[in-house]
């Protein structure tokens, strides 16, 4: 059961990055941040941004959030028959990671959605970045969760509570993260939650 709780960890962090790709790629390529700051060069930016994108990202996002936690909550049902209280600390983190990721998906999402559908004028600009200020908090609720989660399973594995190896703490999210943060790649979490799930599903 734990082998098929981590491949759906894998498939659901994959799906999960492409669902991001969606909302940080238009049709000419990567979408470039700075131009937030310019109302004219945001509008631009975003002109060849299908309306379909963010919806579709909403919903493939959705799905892939609810995929990959069957892998965070199998982890922490597994690792409960070699430490019971990194087990609660690691169910309790997923719910606090789950829960509001998927919220700020969502609202992501239907923020950029609704920018393309108020034709990108400056006012709608104005109105979807006050949105996303007000909505921002899910986020930081959502990876304050993922971050103890990472850290309780680092600890474990370290400490030699679970069979697996020593080693075996480099396939975990936040070693995996360091490693990406100097690269130009996208989706770097949902590449390093599927490089963890990846790891331990030929060790667990």
């Amino acid at each position: 059961m734990i082998k098929l709780a981590l491949l759906a960890g894998i498939l659901g962090h994959l799906l999960c990055g492409a669902s991001d790709c969606l909302l940080g790629y238009s049709r000419k390529g990567r979408l470039n941040m700075k131009n937030l700051s310019d109302p004219e060069k945001m509008s631009e930016m975003f002109a060849d941004m299908p309306e379909k994108f963010p919806l579709a990202s909403i919903l493939l996002g959705t799905f892939a959030i609810a995929l990959f936690g069957l892998g965070y909550l199998g982890l922490s049902a597994w690792i409960s028959a070699y430490s019971a209280a990194a087990s609660v600390v690691m169910f309790i983190a997923s719910a606090a990671y789950l829960v509001p990721i998927t919220a700020h998906h969502v609202l992501f999402g239907a923020i950029e959605w609704l920018y393309l559908r108020l034709g990108r004028i400056s006012a709608a600009r104005e109105a979807v970045l006050a949105l996303q200020k007000k909505t921002i908090a899910p986020m930081f609720a959502g990876y304050a969760g993922l971050l103890v989660f990472v850290v309780t399973l680092f600890a474990a594995v370290v400490s030699g509570s679970t069979p697996l190896p020593a080693w075996a703490c480099v396939f975990n999210t936040l070693v995996v993260m360091v490693l990406l943060l100097p690269t130009k790649l996208p989706a770097k979490g949902n590449i390093a939650g599927a490089v963890m799930f990846l790891g331990l599903i030929f060790l667990a």
